[in-house]
């Protein structure tokens, strides 16, 4: 059994399977997730998930060094772009999180250390019985965007923020009865 959303297609299947709520420090794999999260705000998930190989290939497979120090120009190009959602305060964003993220790394701080001592690097495994439980913000993804915000970072709300954290593994929300929490 499996939580009751990933059964819309098989990219959902194994994207539930294998990544959500997973535990996934990896600094690349974290500004990935940051990126496509925000990216699929007012949109579906599988929208984006349809989408990722494409959001990899032009955004350099999400190496932050890269994506920080792409000129007005790349940006332009990206919103031409049919591999991605081309929104510019979307795109935007992205380009300057990597800034962000780079900034930290920079400064010898990893951005994966900074989103897990909000939980003391411990993960929060949700105990919920079905899907109409869980939340779309709580008071840790409010606390977050609003220090993400406070450092620079753009188009990063609570709603976003609680659904990265859950991509990312810092909240496991798997129903209890499904196989893979």
């Amino acid at each position: 059994m499996r939580c009751s959303w990933a059964d819309d297609s098989e990219e959902m299947r194994l994207y539930h399977d294998t990544e959500w709520g997973k535990i996934d420090k990896d600094e690349r794999y974290l500004f990935e997730m940051l990126s496509l999260e925000l990216s699929q705000a007012g949109l579906s998930w599988s929208t984006i998930l349809k989408r990722r190989s494409g959001y990899k290939e032009v955004f350099d497979d999400f190496d932050v060094n890269k994506v920080a120090d792409y000129s007005n120009e790349k940006i332009a190009e990206l919103l031409q772009d049919p591999k991605i959602i081309r929104n510019k305060l979307k795109v935007n964003a992205i380009v300057n999180n990597a800034k962000q993220i780079k900034i930290m790394h920079d400064n010898n701080k990893k951005f994966g250390d900074y989103i897990w001592s909000f939980v003391d690097n411990k993960q929060i495994i949700s105990h919920y019985q079905t899907m109409d439980e869980l939340p779309a913000q709580d008071e840790l993804s409010q606390k977050i965007s609003k220090d993400l915000k406070k450092n620079g970072f753009k188009f990063i709300g609570p709603t976003i923020v609680y659904s990265f954290l859950q991509a990312i593994g810092v909240i496991n929300d798997h129903l209890d009865g499904c196989d893979f929490k």
